[in-house]
């Protein structure tokens, strides 16, 4: 039976690095190629600044989406003052914020960062399709509360409902890890289903060797696809490549 192209969805999971390529140079623009170069419908994205002196105070997700003609919603994990560090999701289709959470831990002394996540309703021509995006600590203990609250009825239940549900990031996990675990033993991570060639390594783009970006679905996703986007584009835009998945809504 052949597969019904209106029922299909491609999402992305994709670490911007504050929109900062492996040439120390930042282009918004750039990022909203590779984004082009998906063909995706949905993107959640991680480490983007909103406001900040850093980054000549833009909207880096507004930027991003405007070029693209799309929707987008950003998220901030760290506020100080009127400078916003977060995540955003970025669309082709209409976006609702369903739900916001700051997540728990301690972050190691290297890296103080508050984490969050952000849940979206994405009104497809097929109906309401939710997705969670987030990008896990540093640390291992910080990691391990993170996923038990994103895997907690309270939330998860929430969120999802009887909708179609994509939760994806950077997990800053590796298949195998606990928190990855106790996220597998809730939702189905796309790299076991469809089992694909390879440990499908995202980072860092100059010689990739971890797998710590991750797409995870629920029973209402058939998945069809998974790859990382691998580009002249997408090795200089970021620290991280996209990654890719091809869903069909059951």
């Amino acid at each position: 039976m052949n597969e019904t192209p209106a029922r299909t969805l491609r999402v992305a999971t994709y670490n911007v690095h504050g929109c900062v390529g492996m040439d120390r140079q930042r282009c918004e623009a750039r990022v909203a190629d590779v984004i082009a170069e998906l063909s995706a419908d949905i993107i959640g994205l991680q480490e983007l600044d909103r406001g900040r002196r850093r980054s000549a105070n833009v909207d880096q997700a507004k930027i991003i989406a405007e070029r693209l003609g799309w929707h987008s919603h950003f998220h901030p994990a760290m506020r100080q003052g009127d400078e916003h560090y977060g995540h955003a999701i970025v669309s082709r289709h209409p976006l609702t914020a369903r739900r916001a959470i700051e997540l728990p831990g301690s972050a190691p002394f290297f890296c103080r960062e508050t984490r969050s996540a952000i849940g979206m309703d994405v009104a497809t021509e097929f109906g309401i399709v939710r997705i969670v995006n987030t990008h896990l600590g540093l640390g291992r203990r910080e990691r391990l509360l993170q996923t038990q609250v994103l895997t907690s009825g309270e939330w998860l239940d929430v969120i999802a409902g009887d909708a179609p549900l994509i939760l994806l990031g950077d997990f800053n996990s590796r298949p195998g890890s606990r928190p990855y675990q106790t996220l597998s033993r809730h939702l189905r991570d796309m790299r076991r289903l469809i089992q694909p060639m390879g440990l499908i390594r995202t980072f860092p783009t100059s010689f990739p060797v971890f797998a710590v970006d991750h797409i995870f679905v629920n029973e209402a996703l058939r998945p069809l696809s998974l790859s990382v986007h691998h580009s002249a584009l997408s090795r200089v835009a970021s620290d991280h490549y996209p990654l890719v998945a091809e869903l069909r809504v059951i």
